[in-house]
C-alpha cells in the first residue's frame, strides 16, 4: 500500500506534458488540475478533499457539499433562502434602499415556497412533530418514519376535515410501534395537548386506510423505561426480564397490556431482590393503575 509521503512525492514529480515544468497544481475551487506555467488543464472535476464546515446558525449540520435531505422538513431540505443578514460579502452594512429591496424579496421568496394548501399543512404538521421529538426524546429514525406516514396520509386526503395535531400524533405513535419504541398513547396525547380519544380515533383511521403492519408490542422493551422512572437497579431489571421470558414460553402474555406486564414483573423482581418499592411507585412510573399490577401479578405468580 502506497504511503502518504510517497503519494505527495509523486504529485510533486508530475511534469506538465506541454512545457515539461514541475508546476502542476490543484485548484479546489475550480476543481481542476493545471500547470501554473503554461496554463494547460490536465484534469477536471476533481474530488474536494477538504474537511466539512459546520454552520452554527442552521438547525442541522451543513457542509460545503450541501444540507442533507430529510423527510422532517416540508421541502426535504432542498430549498434555498436569502441571507437574513443585511450585509454585503465584505461585511459592510447595506444602504436603506437595498435593505428595503431585500426585505421585499425575502417575503416573496418565502411565499413562493408554499405552492398549495397541502404544503402549508405539511409545514405546520412537521413543525409540531419536531416539538414532540424534543418533548419525548425520540430518535431521528422514529421521527423520519412518522414524517413518511403523515405524507402518505396527506396523499390519500385523510387530513381534510380532521385535526392536524391528532393526525401527526397518530403518525408518531404508529412510528413508535413499528420501531418498538416504548411510548404510550397517553404520553403522546399529553405532549401534544389533545385528548386520548381523539388520538386513538386518528390512529385507527391511518392504520386502516394506509394498511400499516404494526408488530405486537413487546413487554420486555418497556422494562427499561419503567425501571428508570422508578429508580430500580440493573439487577432488578434483568430479573424482571427473566420473569417475562419464562411467562412468554408458557404463552401467558397473549392479550395483556405490555406496560402492565412489565410493571408487574418489576414489582415481583423488586420483592425477590428486597428493593423496597410499593405498587403505587411502580404504577406511577409505568402510567397505569395499581389494580392492573395486582391482576397481572396473580397470573405471573402462578407461572413462577
Amino acid at each position: 500500500m502506497q504511503s502518504i509521503f510517497d503519494f505527495i512525492m509523486s504529485l510533486q514529480e508530475t511534469k506538465c506534458p506541454r512545457c515539461g515544468k514541475n508546476t502542476v497544481i490543484t485548484d479546489v475551487d475550480s476543481q481542476e488540475v493545471f500547470c501554473s506555467k503554461c496554463g494547460v488543464v490536465l484534469d477536471e472535476k476533481v474530488n474536494d478533499s477538504r474537511s466539512e464546515r459546520i454552520f452554527t446558525n442552521s438547525t442541522v449540520n451543513r457542509s460545503h457539499t450541501g444540507d442533507k435531505t430529510t423527510l422532517t422538513r416540508h421541502d426535504r431540505g432542498l430549498s434555498t433562502m436569502i441571507n437574513p443578514f443585511d450585509k454585503d460579502s465584505s461585511g459592510n452594512p447595506l444602504s436603506a434602499s437595498m435593505k428595503s429591496s431585500l426585505k421585499r424579496l425575502r417575503k416573496w421568496d418565502n411565499r413562493s415556497h408554499m405552492k398549495n394548501n397541502d404544503e402549508r399543512n405539511l409545514q405546520q404538521a412537521l413543525s409540531e412533530l419536531l416539538k414532540l421529538k424534543e418533548k419525548l426524546s425520540l430518535p431521528d429514525a422514529v421521527v423520519e418514519k412518522a414524517s413518511y406516514i403523515y405524507r402518505k396520509a396527506l396523499e390519500k386526503k385523510l387530513v381534510r376535515g380532521r385535526s392536524i395535531a391528532a393526525l401527526i400524533a397518530a403518525a408518531l405513535y404508529a412510528a413508535c410501534r413499528e420501531s418498538e419504541t416504548p411510548r404510550t398513547l397517553q404520553e403522546i396525547a399529553s405532549s401534544m395537548g389533545i385528548k386520548r380519544k381523539e388520538l386513538t380515533a386518528s390512529y385507527r383511521l391511518i392504520f386502516k386506510e394506509l394498511e400499516l403492519k404494526i408488530p405486537v408490542a413487546d413487554s420486555v422493551s418497556c422494562i427499561a423505561k419503567i425501571a428508570s422512572n422508578a429508580e430500580l437497579s440493573e439487577k432488578t431489571k434483568r430479573h424482571a426480564m427473566k420473569i417475562l421470558k419464562k411467562a412468554e414460553k408458557q404463552n401467558a402474555l397473549a392479550g395483556k397490556h405490555p406496560m402492565g406486564l412489565a410493571a408487574s414483573a418489576l414489582y415481583l423482581a423488586s420483592i425477590d431482590l428486597e428493593e423496597n418499592r410499593t405498587q403505587k411507585d411502580i404504577a406511577d412510573a409505568a402510567g397505569i393503575t395499581e389494580v392492573t399490577i395486582r391482576n397481572r401479578c396473580k397470573g405471573l405468580r402462578t407461572i413462577l
